[in-house]
């Protein structure tokens, strides 16, 4: 390559056959290690620029390659979880008794019902069941009417002295006792978000004694005169085992948890089936179902979950199971070792609309229209009884009845292509099944009563399915689920996206994970406060957007190959190049030092001589 050089200094024009120093001078220059001219730097310029230009590249290459990353807050995620773990979810409750028609010391009665308390919550707490309560007691008598000592005088919530007495009691009416009741203590029914109290009132009639638990909040005892430390256990027990609890069996399949769905919604899909439409074709009025008994219960379990209802009718569906005939009832006959193989999932297309799809929970509710080969088909009870409701529910999926039309025969011919109706009260008495059904999935109590160890608690039904403590309990247990679920999906969120750095994080997701921990943080203090429905409407709200983040569709991008992964992938492209480059220029500062040595050292001979 051309170089520009400098001429040498002292270098003198000559006429030809003068003498002079410099012939002195070139005797003793040597080429190799001396230069007369200066180096040039066109050469060294032009390597450097190609080498600068590749390195003002790499940042821009860099960037193109860039996987984008919202930021997460991951020191909060652990530290809701750690909350979770280390420390339970302490619901408060408010618990009265009111004895009405005694005489005994109502600080004694505190004692004995909290120690009684104490000794059900204490050897299995958990969600739900804790000793975070407050107790207070009224004991009313014809003389006087006095409380514990640690009760607030001037609360509102405290009962009003002579409001109930023991005659409100003697009419067999257990509805108009429930309103009395409430009418009594409705200003503490814990609406709008305040904490929930619940009340025991315990009165002395001889003529007609029961033990009854409202629709609301309240539960009374009408005895004859009994021991008081009987009743305190009594009281503590309807408290602890069926306020807090819902009067679950331990260790029944009926009360086994069922979580909503992860998006908090819930499809619940009815379905009529015709097993054969050429004996007969049954259809139902649906919307008049939906409008009186469905459309109040979806209403009063809005806290805990979103309810949406389907409805179809399908043909051509017979059950997979087989059943025989019994002579004494006059009937097919299928048993409960029948009931796994009763469902037919390859005839049954249980569909739903696309609405339902995704992580709604859908329940399906089977009414099952036997053929005429079949009919009428009534299901054995393990103890050789026929079921009264005809009917059976599966865990997690839902429930089925057989129903057998009027014109059940055999024999019959005749109308096997007219179609028909199910009758008003038929279908409506299905539906309650269906109701009661629904209650089991949900852990509640299919029968209005409970058997506890201190004797029978009759249980008022609601008008919606469900009573207000019930839908209270329903509310700390998911309330408890939804949040520890949340920080296990945010917990999984968390490690999996520090353990792929090249994972695609978007700004939706980490505005969701962002309004996930906000809403488990509202649920929290919901809990404190004894908000129930708040505190299940958030925590349902927060789950909701921890699985939303976690499933995110551009988290299931293929894009998650390592650095290692991208160096491989771009070093056949720009190494070969950039090695060459580094190389030149390094070659060509190391000949430029060299040069410039030479020519120093021709410089410096120059101003010896």
């Amino acid at each position: 390559m051309a170089e520009i050089s400098e001429a040498p200094e002292g270098n003198i024009t000559r006429k030809p056959g003068t003498s002079s120093e410099p012939h002195e001078l070139d005797s003793d220059f040597d080429l190799k290690t001396m230069r007369r001219t200066k180096p040039g730097l066109k050469r060294l310029f032009l390597t450097l620029s190609v080498l600068f230009s590749f390195l003002l590249g790499f940042p821009f290459l860099w960037k193109s390659v860039e996987i984008y990353r919202s930021p997460l807050p991951f020191r909060d995620i652990d530290l809701l979880s750690c909350q979770l773990q280390s420390d339970p979810i302490l619901f408060p409750f408010n618990f009265q008794a009111v004895f009405v028609g005694f005489d005994s010391n109502p600080d004694h009665l505190h004692q004995s019902i909290r120690g009684e308390i104490n000794e059900l919550t204490l050897p299995n707490p958990k969600c739900g069941i804790t000793d975070n309560y407050t107790l207070s007691v009224t004991v009313e008598s014809s003389s006087a009417c006095l409380r514990n000592s640690n009760a607030w005088p001037s609360s509102p919530c405290l009962y009003q002295c002579g409001a109930i007495t023991g005659v409100d009691f003697d009419r067999n009416d257990d509805e108009a006792v429930d309103e009395l009741l409430q009418s009594v203590f409705g200003g503490c029914s814990g609406s709008g978000g305040k904490m929930k109290e619940y009340r025991v009132v315990v009165v002395v009639n001889g003529e007609n004694p029961r033990a009854v638990v409202g629709k609301y909040r309240n539960a009374w005892l009408v005895v004859d005169g009994s021991e008081v430390e009987d009743l305190a256990a009594r009281v503590a027990e309807v408290f602890v085992k069926v306020f807090m609890n819902g009067g679950k069996e331990e260790g029944s399949i009926r009360n086994e948890f069922m979580p909503v769905g992860a998006d908090g919604r819930i499809v619940l899909s009815f379905n009529l089936l015709n097993a054969d439409p050429g004996d007969w074709i049954y259809d139902w009025d649906f919307q008049i179902i939906d409008e009186t008994l469905l459309a109040p219960m979806i209403e009063a379990f809005g806290p805990v979950a979103n309810i949406s209802v389907e409805s179809q009718v399908l043909y051509h569906t017979p059950k997979a199971s087989f059943s025989h005939w019994d002579q004494k009832l006059k009937s097919h006959v299928f048993s409960t070792k029948d009931l796994p193989f009763f469902v037919n999932s390859n005839e049954w297309h249980l569909d739903t609309s696309i609405a339902a799809g995704g992580r709604s929970k859908i329940l399906q509710f089977v009414v099952y229209m036997p053929s005429a080969k079949e009919c009428p088909l009534l299901l054995q009870l393990p103890d050789g009884e026929i079921s009264k409701t005809n009917s059976f529910i599966s865990p997690m999926w839902g429930g089925v009845i057989v129903w057998n039309p009027q014109s059940c025969l055999k024999d019959s011919e005749n109308n096997h292509a007219a179609r028909h109706t199910i009758p008003s009260q038929d279908l409506e008495n299905i539906f309650e099944v269906f109701m009661g059904q629904f209650r089991q999935l949900f852990g509640l109590k299919s029968v209005n009563h409970y058997l506890g160890a201190s004797g029978l608690w009759d249980l008022l039904p609601s008008e919606n399915s469900f009573t207000e403590w019930e839908l209270d309990v329903l509310s700390r247990q998911h309330t408890c689920f939804n949040l520890h679920s949340c920080a296990t999906t945010l917990g999984s969120l968390s490690r999996l996206v520090q353990s792929l750095p090249r994972m695609i994080i978007m700004d939706e997701i980490g505005k969701q994970v962002k309004l996930s921990l906000e809403a488990a943080k509202l649920a929290q203090n919901n809990v404190s406060f004894g908000a129930y429905e708040l505190s299940a409407a958030s925590s349902r709200q927060a789950r909701s957007m921890a699985e939303d983040a976690f499933y995110h569709p551009s988290i299931m991008s293929v894009s998650y190959y390592s650095f290692e992964h991208c160096f491989a992938v771009y070093s056949p492209f720009f190494l070969p190049v950039s090695m060459h480059v580094l190389l030149a220029a390094l070659r060509e500062m190391k000949r430029y030092r060299q040069e410039k040595a030479k020519y120093l050292a021709w410089k410096a001979k120059v101003k010896v001589a």
